[in-house]
């Protein structure tokens, strides 16, 4: 039997704690932000009630703190920055998980960070760090195929390899610029077959055409992409027609 986790980046927009509800009935695992490109206090105790409420695994979801531009712009940050930011954001979050009963059990980090810790082992390291100043039994989440797993394997940590079931990719498995009209799967029905096609194939079709190797435990789906809702319920429904069954990382679902 195949397992995979589906995981969504929530918590971000706070006009729309309300429809995350919807989402949460589809996914396994939230990653939720903490106060750098997104989020407050009121957010991340709202999206962890929800979380709860729906039997969702709860992530944190640290990035750049630069809420102007969403966390998704390039920064050179030292390695002590990286880690401070990374440990700052994760606490505020455990703090509000801790008061509500619930558990932090991964990390995925957000955006620009994300995307140069899978290309900069120095980046991967410092948010190593960062982790571990909070604690050393957590997963850490990253992309499939890149650097960054090397890295969090490497700190000694339980690692899920990540895809995604709403971005196009490039033929070298990196995740095509948002700068491109194209990176974004935003029809439901595509989004499931790529989904389909990275867990029972463990390959994706580039943006050129070409098949990308890809690994996963865990798929994406990104809260803010238009349609988040019922993208996600697609994609579970046609895992689930497959045979595929959904679980949270951490429990039945393997780690690379």
């Amino acid at each position: 039997m195949k397992y995979i986790d589906l995981n969504c980046d929530m918590g971000e927009l706070p006009d729309a704690l309300a429809d995350q509800e919807a989402i949460m009935r589809s996914i396994s695992s939230a990653n939720i932000a903490c106060g750098g490109h997104a989020g407050n206090a009121n957010t991340m105790r709202t999206t962890i009630e929800q979380a709860m409420r729906h039997k969702v695994a709860v992530g944190a979801h640290p990035g750049y703190e630069d809420p102007a531009n969403f966390g998704r712009m390039e920064m050179r940050l030292s390695f002590d920055e990286i880690a401070d930011c990374v440990h700052r954001q994760i606490l505020a979050l455990d703090q509000i998980a801790m008061r509500l009963g619930a558990r932090i059990g991964h990390v995925k980090p957000h955006g620009a960070l994300y995307n140069q810790a899978a290309q900069e082992r120095e980046i991967a390291r410092a948010i190593t760090d960062g982790v571990k100043r909070w604690r050393k039994d957590a997963i850490l989440v990253g992309l499939a195929g890149s650097v960054m797993l090397d890295e969090f394997h490497a700190a000694r940590f339980a690692v899920a390899a990540e895809a995604f079931a709403d971005r196009r990719y490039e033929s070298d498995g990196s995740l095509r610029s948002r700068r491109l009209s194209d990176s974004l799967l935003t029809d439901p029905q595509a989004a499931a077959e790529q989904a389909l096609q990275i867990v029972s194939e463990q390959t994706a079709t580039a943006a050129n055409g070409a098949s990308v190797s890809l690994r996963a435990q865990t798929i994406c789906i990104h809260g803010d992409t238009i349609g988040a809702a019922e993208i996600v319920a697609h994609v579970r429904r046609r895992l689930e027609e497959a045979g595929i069954t959904i679980a949270p990382l951490g429990t039945t679902n393997p780690t690379a």
